[in-house]
């Protein structure tokens, strides 16, 4: 699933491609695709200008002209293309917006990714208004965060994920913000010292900014930007998805264990529970 990084790089896309158009017409091709919205999104889209973009964590939404949202859930393969009408050529397009002389095709192999039409409450999509704010936004406060992760008696690694707690982040960065730590994936989170579970968080900020400034991250061809370019941040893991491999910190081998029905990949020598460490 696109996390924070992917989702920025096609909101920055979309920032440059589409805002200041309007919706001539929208096709629908798959029920899915529209499955979340009270009204008829090729009855209420012509004729509004998108005016913006927004996102928090992992969810992306495009300002409109009459003051509502368009709400977009990438979820696990949910494209966002931008090209001239008839130009992407996919059979899992599910929703094709005409807007003058470029169209807007949101492709999703899985169906699971949508486009509702919304209300803004505050600035923020009110679907999207249970999750906490993300580390880049300017509301974000680490201090208190890092509190917030320290009442929690979870694994570490599932705090990182409850997007109530800390939004944006999913199974690559956390793990990739508990090697930079130093932390351990199964550490419980109420153990943490105030110190620790702020380098976490900035960590975690740290990898995303790097992973954002190379596009993000792409395993297979289900996540790439507006234009249908991949990322390129695999390249410069240094936990997720490398077990086996020597730790570019120590050498030992990265190690793979599950936190919660979750996969998590570690280093078992630098990444040690607080109480544990020399």
């Amino acid at each position: 699933m696109p996390e924070l990084p992917e989702v920025e790089v096609v909101r920055r896309g979309l920032n440059e491609h589409i805002v200041g158009r309007t919706f001539d017409s929208i096709e629908v091709a798959h029920p899915r695709a529209v499955r979340e919205n009270t009204v008829d999104l090729a009855t209420t889209l012509p004729g509004l200008r998108v005016t913006g973009t927004g996102r928090r964590g992992k969810y992306l939404w495009l300002t409109l002209s009459d003051g509502a949202c368009l709400l977009v859930h990438l979820r696990m393969s949910g494209q966002m293309l931008v090209g001239a009408p008839g130009s992407v050529d996919s059979p899992h397009a599910r929703i094709r917006a005409r807007m003058g002389d470029v169209e807007l095709v949101f492709v999703d192999q899985r169906t699971f990714g949508s486009w509702q039409y919304c209300e803004l409450v505050d600035g923020i999509p009110e679907r999207a208004s249970h999750i906490a704010m993300d580390p880049f936004e300017e509301g974000f406060d680490v201090d208190t965060t890092a509190e917030l992760m320290r009442h929690k008696r979870s694994a570490v690694k599932t705090v990182l994920l409850n997007q109530a707690v800390v939004s944006g982040i999913g199974s690559i960065y956390a793990d990739e913000a508990m090697w930079a730590a130093r932390v351990a994936p199964w550490q419980r989170a109420d153990t943490l010292s105030q110190e620790t579970a702020v380098e976490l968080l900035n960590a975690s900020r740290a990898v995303m900014e790097r992973a954002l400034a190379q596009g993000g991250t792409s395993f297979d061809s289900l996540y790439v930007n507006v234009n249908g370019a991949a990322g390129c941040f695999a390249r410069s893991l240094n936990a997720y998805g490398r077990a086996g491999q020597p730790c570019a910190r120590c050498g030992e081998a990265i190690a793979k264990t599950v936190v919660n029905q979750r996969s998590s990949y570690y280093c078992p020598t630098c990444q040690v529970p607080e109480q544990n460490r020399e």
